[in-house]
């Protein structure tokens, strides 16, 4: 290595050399995503008993064709499929493999049109996959510490060209409302983002997220919009500093700016016109899911992040009833 030459971060790991032999071959597929699960501890799926074992052909020693295990302590069967996101699915696991891998190593997504152009299922099959993995890789905030530090708030409208504008009323006044959706996101420097669905901008709306996210002892950084000037999103917090982007100031001494969060929107915006094109206001949280979770993981290389998602995979279900549904 030459002088002063920085090392290169590698994005080459033991997980990205599993990968392309798992979107290929099935028997690969479910060694990989057993692996991912249980890693040298395999368990039960239903009483998480360690008495199991494979079942296989006695004629050729082979695996079983559906890739069975059995438990001596409840006698019950089950796969690596159990009590997961693609529990049921007649997809091939090496499918499974790919979504998951394409998933978490694109920037900006994969579209479900290039799913199935590329592994052969039908779009409503490729589509409901995907909805599935960005089902998995959505968290729950409810059960993890709020935001501390220094925290970035802002919002975005997600949707279409504007059409039938409109003057808008109350508390964004002067405003031109369209059709589009408010995406709110939260942003802990060098940390986590936290971003979601709502159906307005308002101070009371956007005082409930903050408030049930964000620590009081922290340092909260929006911009100098009349929604975020309401003594309830002011108050709880031990100080607040805004940028007046409406002058051009958007970074002052002192580390103030909300320009994290502009950023994590820039990645959202690209994907949401480059990739998926048009996203219906009812999926929408699932793909913002999605774009939260590669950034939360964007730390690490391509592998680790799809081990990471294949991992919260565990434990959920979507029927695809419930992809009708709204938030769920």
């Amino acid at each position: 290595m030459a002088k002063g030459q920085r090392p290169v971060a590698s994005d080459k790991s033991g997980i990205v050399a599993k990968l392309p032999r798992a979107c290929m071959d099935e028997t690969a597929a479910v060694e990989f995503f057993e692996e991912q699960r249980w890693g040298k501890d395999p368990r039960c799926a239903h009483c998480e008993s360690r008495e199991i074992y494979q079942m296989r052909d006695r004629k050729t020693g082979q695996r079983n064709k559906r890739f069975l295990w059995r438990c001596r302590s409840c006698n019950k069967q089950f796969t690596v499929r159990v009590n997961s996101v693609y529990e049921d699915s007649p997809i091939p696991m090496r499918h499974w493999a790919y979504a998951f891998w394409k998933a978490c190593s694109s920037k900006k997504g994969v579209s479900a049109l290039q799913i199935k152009r590329e592994t052969g299922v039908t779009y409503k099959s490729a589509l409901f996959l995907m909805h599935r993995i960005r089902f998995a890789l959505a968290e729950d905030y409810r059960v993890q510490p709020k935001l501390s530090g220094t925290v970035e708030a802002d919002e975005t409208y997600v949707g279409g060209k504007p059409r039938n504008k409109q003057k808008g009323k109350g508390p964004v006044k002067g405003w031109l409302q369209t059709r589009k959706t408010p995406v709110v996101s939260l942003v802990q420097r060098d940390g986590n983002i936290r971003s979601f669905v709502t159906a307005d901008v308002t101070s009371n709306n956007l005082a409930r997220i903050l408030q049930e996210n964000i620590a009081a002892d922290a340092h909260l950084m929006t911009d100098s919009s009349v929604v975020y000037r309401s003594h309830v999103i002011r108050s709880p917090f031990a100080k607040h500093d805004m940028t007046n982007h409406r002058v051009g100031e958007y970074a002052r001494p002192g580390g103030i700016h909300s320009n994290t969060v502009e950023s994590a929107f820039s990645l959202l915006k690209r994907g949401i016109y480059g990739t998926f094109h048009n996203v219906s206001r009812k999926h929408l949280h699932r793909y913002i899911a999605e774009f939260d979770f590669r950034w939360n993981n964007r730390k690490v290389d391509d592998g680790e992040r799809t081990a990471r998602a294949i991992r919260q995979a565990q434990g959920k279900r979507l029927r695809y009833r419930n992809t009708l549904l709204a938030n769920v």
